[in-house]
């Protein structure tokens, strides 16, 4: 695809890499067969290769409407299209781009605005959002329907973590919503891990991975935040814990970009580096690891819906299958696994009607194998599937915790 940049797009910061990307697209269209948005509305341009005609066409002639921003809106960064796209077009990459340069000539309505700050000022806040939902939970009754959808069906308490007492450490993020949502999640993992001779060393100093701001047209806040976690596990990384884990999949693609999105920062470009090598996702731990004594028994059949942070940010789909199946999950089919839930990050909430139609049908075909159970392994996708009040959902360490205990 060749590219001709108007004096604007070429003052951007990210000019080069923009057109580097664009010029690898070569507009077959694959990428279509795979986006949920595409699929579901049938138009071009909410597809990744009509997006990318969209950014172009901005990046060239500095001519944009409000209609760019709809459809760029629209876009779920699921990153579907990078999977099945045959040239390796870094989209997500080149949507971020956009999608800034964007929020320099389009301005949002105020409701739109208010909404995007108010997110921005909850979700990385565990305080404020803890409060704010143990009064969402109080009062549920008489909340507006879209807004008691949103709360969790049921909170289990998180129990005990282990003392740190093996030689093998790990860190872990926290998350800024998952605590509140999902306590359980993080102590399920940290004693899974010690039985498997793995201490968990939290880090307290470390918070909000910064996905939410950076996707929320606050990307600078976004990467402070991202510094902010660089310094709060580096001394640990240096004293020789092995890995950052996550268990929401969101936040360890997010933090498995820092290397490339502090590339340029000459004070944090390598220890990003660093930090974005040395952060898993959960399966990839317990990969490595004789998992014989953990294994589920009786597990019942159990439905696995695959983040698509996990299987198209992380490309770990396959290895998380293997990973359940060597612990014992009797896993049922998921037909058009690959398609996203509608969750994505703050989409349920910015893109409600859209979102919750690609939730139903994300349940039917999770549903049709006819589960006991759903697992899967982002608080996002947990929550927003498990709110259809259907088939219960939960973080799949916590059945595996579960088995410890038997």
């Amino acid at each position: 695809m060749q590219t001709q940049f108007s004096e604007f797009a070429n003052s951007l910061e990210h000019a080069d890499e923009a057109e580097r990307i664009l010029r690898t697209c070569v507009h077959c269209g694959f990428c279509n067969a795979t986006c949920p948005t595409y699929l579901e509305l049938g138009n071009e341009l909410d597809g990744p290769r009509g997006r990318i005609y969209l950014i172009k066409q901005f990046l060239e002639l500095d001519e944009v409407g409000p209609g760019t921003q709809e459809h760029l809106d629209r876009c779920l960064s699921c990153r579907n299209c990078e999977t099945t796209c045959p040239s390796g077009v870094e989209y997500h990459k080149l949507l971020d781009i956009g999608r800034a340069a964007l929020e320099t000539r389009v301005e949002r309505s105020p409701a739109d605005k208010a909404l995007r700050s108010t997110l921005r000022r909850v979700l990385p806040n565990p305080g404020l959002f803890n409060f704010l939902l143990g009064t969402g939970r109080f009062l549920k009754p008489v909340l507006p329907t879209r807004l008691a959808s949103k709360l969790p069906r049921h909170i289990a308490p998180a129990g005990e973590r282990p003392e740190l007492r093996h030689a093998r450490r790990v860190l872990m993020l926290e998350g800024c919503v998952q605590p509140g949502l999902s306590p359980n999640t993080n102590a399920a993992a940290s004693r899974v891990l010690d039985k498997l001779g793995i201490s968990v060393q939290p880090i307290a100093e470390a918070g909000c991975c910064g996905a939410v701001d950076y996707h929320l047209d606050a990307q600078e806040t976004g990467l402070n935040r991202a510094r902010r976690n660089i310094d709060a596990w580096w001394p640990h990384l240096s004293g020789g814990a092995e890995a950052i884990v996550q268990t929401a999949s969101g936040c360890g693609a997010f933090v498995k970009e820092y290397g490339y999105m502090l590339r340029n920062d000459p004070a944090y470009a390598e220890k990003a580096r660093v930090v974005s090598e040395k952060a898993l996702d959960l399966f990839e731990v317990l990969d490595k690891e004789d998992l014989e004594s953990i294994r589920v028994k009786d597990s019942g059949k159990t439905a696995f819906h695959c983040p698509c942070t996990l299987q198209h940010a992380q490309r770990l789909g396959g290895l998380a299958q293997q990973v359940l199946l060597r612990l014992g999950f009797n896993l049922t089919a998921v037909p058009d696994a690959h398609l996203c839930c509608g969750s994505a990050g703050t989409y349920s909430v910015t893109q409600p009607e859209l979102s919750m139609r690609l939730r139903n049908k994300k349940l039917d075909a999770l549903e049709s194998g006819k589960p006991d159970r759903i697992i899967t392994a982002n608080i996002g996708c947990q929550t927003h599937l498990d709110a259809a009040g259907r088939t219960p959902v939960r973080h799949w360490i916590e059945l595996v915790d579960e088995a410890l205990a038997t």
